[in-house]
C-alpha cells in the first residue's frame, strides 16, 4: 500500500512538539508540505526535517490531489476555516484542540465532516492514553460502582501563555484557561464515563490578574515568543462551575493564573464502590474498600506515547476509514458545554441544554 500523504498546516510549538515528529516515525506516512504564514517557520520545519515543501497559503496543500490528509496546527481562529475546506477538497483532518473557537463554529466543522464524509479527529489526545483508557475500563467495568460526582482541578499560580499575544486575545483563541487546558481535563472527564449528555451548566470565568499585563509578575511563560506586552488580554485566567449530566454531576476550578502558590492538576472520579485520583499526564491512584478495611492502590498498566498513538490512529482512520473515539461527533458534546459555561458566565445564570 502506498504511504499516506500528509501536510502541516500550521508550524508552531504543538506541530513540532506532536504531530510531526510522529508522523516521522509512522512508515506509512510521508510529509510532503509544511505550512505556516510565517515563512520563516514552513521553510524551518523544512530544514529541520529534511522533508517536504515550505508553503504560506493553505490552499496550496488542499488543492494537490496527492495529498490525502492535514493535521491543523493554526490558531483556533482559523480551525474551521481550514479544516472546513479541506474536507470540501477531499482531504482526510486531524484539527488541534479545541475543535474552534466557538460552539457554531465546531458545529460547521461536524455538517462539512458529514457532508463531504471525510475523517475529521480533533487533537483530544488524552483519549489516546493508556491511563485514561484504563479508568475508562474501570468504570465501563463497574469497579467504581455508580459514578455519581467528578472533581476537576487545573491550577497553576502563574502560568498564563503568550500574554498579550494569540492565546490571550478572545477574537483569535475564543477563551483563556477554560479552552486552552479545560478542554482536555474535561474531555477526559466525558470519555471514561462515557461522554454523557451535559443538561444544565452553571459557570463563572474571571479576567483578573493578567490584565495588568506590564506589571504581571510571573517565574516562566509557555509560549513566550508570542508575548505582547502592548497586545490583548481580554480571556479568562480562572474559571469555576457546575454542570449536570445524564451521568455523573461535575465541578471544577482552573486557573492560568492564582494567588495560591500550590498547582493542582487531577481529576477525581467519586463512585459507590470506589475512587479514582488521576494526576494529569501521569499515573492514578483507586481508593475503595476490603476485608473491612480501607484500600487504595496504583493499578499497573504499560504507558504509553499518546501523542503518537493518537496520529497512528489518525493515519489507521484514512486508510481503513475506522471511527476514532475523537471523532468530531463525539468531541462536538464537549465543544457545547464549554461553549455553555461561557455563555453562563456571561448571562450570570445557569443555562440549560436541549
Amino acid at each position: 500500500m502506498e504511504k499516506t500523504v500528509i501536510g502541516i498546516i500550521g508550524c508552531g510549538t504543538i506541530a513540532n512538539s506532536a504531530h510531526i515528529p510522529a508522523y516521522l516515525k509512522n512508515p506509512d506516512v510521508r510529509i510532503k508540505y509544511f505550512c505556516d504564514i510565517i515563512p520563516e517557520k514552513a521553510f524551518g520545519a523544512v530544514e529541520k526535517y529534511g522533508c517536504g515543501t515550505a508553503c504560506t497559503d493553505y490552499h496550496d496543500v488542499i488543492n494537490d490531489p496527492e495529498i490525502d490528509a492535514v493535521s491543523v496546527c493554526t490558531p483556533n481562529r482559523m480551525h474551521m476555516t481550514i479544516t472546513c475546506d479541506a474536507l470540501a477538497a477531499g482531504k482526510h483532518v486531524l484539527c488541534e484542540k479545541p475543535a474552534a473557537r466557538t460552539y457554531a463554529d465546531a458545529l460547521k466543522m461536524q455538517e462539512a465532516q458529514h457532508k463531504y464524509g471525510k475523517t475529521l479527529n480533533i487533537g483530544v489526545v488524552n483519549r489516546f492514553s493508556s491511563a485514561v483508557r484504563k479508568i475508562r475500563e474501570m468504570i465501563s467495568n463497574g469497579d467504581l460502582g455508580e459514578v455519581y460526582h467528578v472533581y476537576v482541578s487545573f491550577r497553576q499560580q502563574r502560568s498564563i501563555p503568550g500574554l498579550g499575544g494569540a492565546f490571550t486575545t478572545n477574537a483569535i483563541s475564543g477563551g483563556g484557561v477554560l479552552i486552552d487546558w479545560g478542554v482536555h481535563y474535561l474531555d477526559i472527564m466525558m470519555f471514561c464515563t462515557g461522554d454523557p449528555r451535559p443538561e444544565t451548566v452553571s459557570a463563572k470565568a474571571f479576567c483578573k490578574l493578567g490584565v495588568d499585563m506590564k506589571n504581571y509578575v510571573y517565574e516562566g511563560m509557555w509560549a513566550e515568543n508570542t508575548k505582547d506586552l502592548n497586545g490583548t488580554y481580554d480571556v479568562d485566567d480562572f474559571v469555576t462551575g457546575f454542570v449536570r449530566t445524564s451521568g455523573p454531576t461535575v465541578t471544577f476550578n482552573g486557573a492560568w493564573a492564582q494567588n495560591i502558590g500550590v498547582g493542582e492538576s487531577f481529576i477525581d472520579f467519586l463512585g459507590t464502590k470506589g475512587g479514582i485520583r488521576l494526576n494529569y499526564g501521569s499515573d492514578f491512584t483507586f481508593y475503595t474498600t476490603g476485608g473491612g478495611k480501607l484500600v487504595s492502590y496504583k493499578p499497573e498498566f504499560k504507558p504509553n506515547d499518546m501523542f503518537q498513538e493518537e496520529i497512528d490512529s489518525f493515519v489507521r482512520a484514512v486508510r481503513t476509514g475506522e471511527k476514532q473515539p475523537s471523532h468530531i461527533d463525539t468531541v462536538i458534546i464537549t465543544a457545547k458545554m464549554m461553549q455553555a459555561m461561557y455563555d453562563s458566565s456571561a448571562a450570570g445564570k445557569e443555562i440549560v441544554l436541549e
